[in-house]
């Protein structure tokens, strides 16, 4: 999602080959103490551990894999994409065990996998059954190929709100398939959560509220199980992918409180001057397991009004987005993309859909509302908080989202009234999406709109931008300089 150059590469775009020396710029430069390698939908290095080591062998040995830093293996979803990959990620998770063994480093240095999109617990046991076979093939066949890892610690990363909001009985049926069939309970869990896909697929608002739920309900079952647990938080720079951002980053810590990972994705970590970033992080690392036993709790009424009120927000903005899609789909055609990925398939957001239509991936989603001067943000927010208040839960929402009105101001700095105003015309959706703009200023006593100088330019590069779209001409410059003043592509 940046967009700017990574300061290491003088490039935007970043090739898998470069992605070895990213990671341990990661480790060695920012100070990120976890780095994900993404197998899901995308090409991959797949020497990564014989490249780290072999490259920075020095810096290895000094902080380990796997005891002081950490990779952790984003795996594909064979229920969605080509289940090809899979085996592929699990044998390089035995083989690099094997090669820290060889260089004399710390062994495992990957013991974890994450499973995206997950949805239910036969996923989660159907990974850790095929892991445990092929380690024990592995072993079979390769006389020096003994393996400490029997199991696999898999990180499932809930992105639909139905999901999220059914995690317990999910985690649950894991734990007692651990216990019955490995003998073995978790002595820790981690939990990932999308807040960008979830964005996407059901609103902003609701987006917010279903990871607020998360936490708490990761934490609660983690009490009632005895199982220590360590909640992951995946998100973007702008408010509606999440908020984690350099200049934001108080109030993200804050917002997250009592989660234990959340991830500096690419336009934090190159869209923001160098010297910025590291103190973001050195902050993260300090703050974010101090706030770990202080997470926003909910009585199991607030859960289900909360749930409820999720769900009939989430239905006030579907329409809307599937209303103006084609306009979507037609502005991220011209967005770039910085990593070499393979086609996907599957949840919305995957080539995603809401309905009968079908939508970019959240980037490429969010930058091209963005570069109308529409922040996805405004889309069905305004009718939730009016429905709030008429169900007397305004209060519950601010109290789960206590920056909530930080955030529409962030999001309406690059607001275009003028091109929102063009649109409404031509198509009711954002005549819907006007509306609920005056309801979000009326129920939270704000202004929206551009205020600084760079936030100006950045309109007037909106309205080149729905100029040139009305035209049918090229306008992939003007988006990816209104990108850079706001600090990401989306």
């Amino acid at each position: 999602d940046n967009a700017r150059e990574a300061y290491f590469l003088g490039s935007r775009f970043i090739p898998t080959q470069d992605e070895i020396e990213e990671c341990y710029r990661c480790f060695g430069e920012l100070g990120v103490e976890e780095f994900m390698w993404d197998w899901e939908g995308k090409f991959v290095d797949e020497a990564v551990i014989d490249r780290l080591f072999s490259q920075y062998f020095d810096y290895f040995k000094k902080h380990e894999l796997g005891k002081d830093l950490f990779l952790t293996f984003r795996v594909p979803n064979i229920w969605i994409e080509s289940s090809h990959k899979l085996p592929r990620a699990f044998m390089n998770l035995l083989s690099a065990e094997k090669a820290a063994k060889t260089y004399g480093l710390h062994s495992p240095p990957l013991f974890e996998v994450i499973l995206p999109m997950t949805t239910s617990a036969d996923q989660l046991i159907y990974l850790q059954r095929t892991f445990s076979k092929i380690s024990k093939a592995t072993q079979d066949i390769f006389f020096n190929m003994k393996s400490d890892l029997d199991l696999v610690d898999v990180i499932p990363l809930f992105e639909e709100f139905e999901i999220i909001t059914d995690c317990q009985s999910i985690l649950t049926k894991y734990v007692r398939f651990l216990e019955s069939e490995f003998r073995v309970k978790p002595r820790y869990m981690r939990v990932f959560t999308a807040r960008s896909d979830t964005a996407v697929n059901g609103g902003f608002l609701p987006a917010k509220l279903a990871v607020k739920m998360a936490i708490h309900l990761y934490n609660d079952f983690g009490r009632r199980e005895g199982i220590e647990m360590y909640p992951w938080v995946g998100g973007g720079c702008l408010p509606f992918r999440g908020g984690i951002n350099p200049e934001n980053i108080g109030p993200a810590i804050d917002e997250y409180r009592g989660v234990s990972t959340l991830t500096v994705q690419s336009a934090f970590r190159y869209d923001y001057g160098l010297d910025e970033v590291k103190r973001a992080i050195e902050r993260m690392n300090a703050e974010i397991p101090a706030n770990r036993d202080s997470w926003v709790s909910f009585s199991d009424d607030e859960i289900r009004t909360l749930k409820d009120f999720c769900a009939a927000a989430a239905r006030l903005y579907r329409p809307t987005v599937e209303a103006i899609a084609d306009t979507i789909n037609v502005v991220a055609g011209k967005l770039p993309s910085h990593r070499e990925r393979v086609q996907h398939v599957g949840l919305f957001g995957y080539s995603r859909g809401i309905g009968e239509v079908k939508l970019p991936r959240a980037i490429k989603f969010t930058g091209a509302l963005y570069s109308l001067g529409v922040p996805p943000e405004l889309i069905g927010s305004g009718d939730a908080l009016k429905l709030a208040d008429e169900k007397g839960i305004l209060d519950l929402i601010i109290k789960a989202c206590p920056y909530l009105k930080e955030d529409f101001i962030h999001a309406g700095h690059y607001l275009n009234r003028d091109n929102l105003d063009i649109l409404a015309e031509k198509n009711p959706a954002f005549k819907e999406i006007r509306r609920n703009l005056e309801h979000i200023e009326k129920f939270l006593n704000i202004e929206i709109g551009p205020k600084e100088s760079h936030h100006h330019i950045h309109k007037g590069l909106t309205s080149i931008i729905y100029y040139r779209l009305k035209l049918e001409e090229d306008f992939s410059d003007e988006a990816l300089k209104a990108a850079e003043i706001r600090k990401s592509l989306g």
